[in-house]
């Protein structure tokens, strides 16, 4: 990725400080919640706590992106076992992936993450597992996903300065390598957040055009305050209890 150069655009003082303190309140306030997910995840199957990818923030830099794991660890293996039910083309090489609607950019086309990580794999002999109902994905899993309670990890992120409580989401690497004109480098001068004006503003309409949310990500780089910080904030329960009751 030779264009992925480290910027100097940082997080503003002011923002640093708000997210410090409502990151470590919430951290606080929701840690008995933490540790119940902690030990369910750990009851119900073996494996890692977390789920962790790299993602690209705030002036192309790098990080490690954590989420509650939601997958039971012997996913792989399963494979086997379910493949006939598999969505989508058949093939002797599968390979485990954690599903993840975030929308991407490629070619100037509108596609899910799981759909351009399938293209890939198909190019390498590969394909991915799409079961309704996948067996793979827990029952806590499933609980946290549709609750968003995996995300909540990524208030540690907002701890290590990796992401704000307020920004444009993090992108995968593959879509951030899609993103090279100067207007859209842009959205990078902006900070990672865990919500921000598209989920609030773009999540309520049936569709959103690959130029809207380029458009909601370069006004918010472009415009970002503490107030709108603020409103963002203040949209953004409603937003996820109407995602989740779609």
């Amino acid at each position: 990725m030779p264009f992925m150069r480290k910027q100097t655009w940082n997080i503003p003082v002011w923002k640093r400080a708000f997210d410090i303190l409502v990151a470590t309140f919430l951290l606080i306030l929701l840690s008995p919640l933490l540790l119940l997910v902690t030990l369910f995840i750990k009851i119900e199957s073996k494996g890692p706590i977390f789920y962790t990818s790299k993602r690209v923030g705030q002036g192309f830099k790098v990080f490690d992106f954590y989420k509650f794991r939601s997958m039971r660890a012997d996913a792989s293996a399963m494979l086997q076992q379910i493949k006939h039910l598999n969505q989508y083309q058949k093939a002797d090489i599968l390979i485990q992936v954690e599903y993840n609607p975030t929308p991407l950019i490629k070619d100037n086309e509108h596609i899910s993450e799981s759909a351009y990580q399938l293209a890939q794999a198909k190019k390498k002999g590969q394909v991915f597992i799409k079961i309704k109902n996948d067996p793979r994905i827990t029952r806590v899993g499933q609980f946290i996903r549709s609750t968003s309670i995996d995300e909540l990890p990524q208030l540690w992120n907002v701890i290590k300065g990796d992401m704000s409580l307020v920004g444009n989401r993090p992108l995968p690497l593959y879509e951030a390598e899609q993103l090279t004109t100067d207007e859209s480098i842009l959205r990078f001068k902006a900070p990672a957040g865990i919500t921000g004006l598209w989920q609030v503003e773009g999540r309520g309409k049936k569709e959103v055009s690959e130029q809207e949310r380029k458009q909601f990500d370069l006004t918010y780089s472009q415009k970002y305050n503490w107030l709108m910080d603020l409103k963002i904030l203040a949209k953004t329960l409603p937003a996820a209890v109407q995602e989740v009751n779609v």
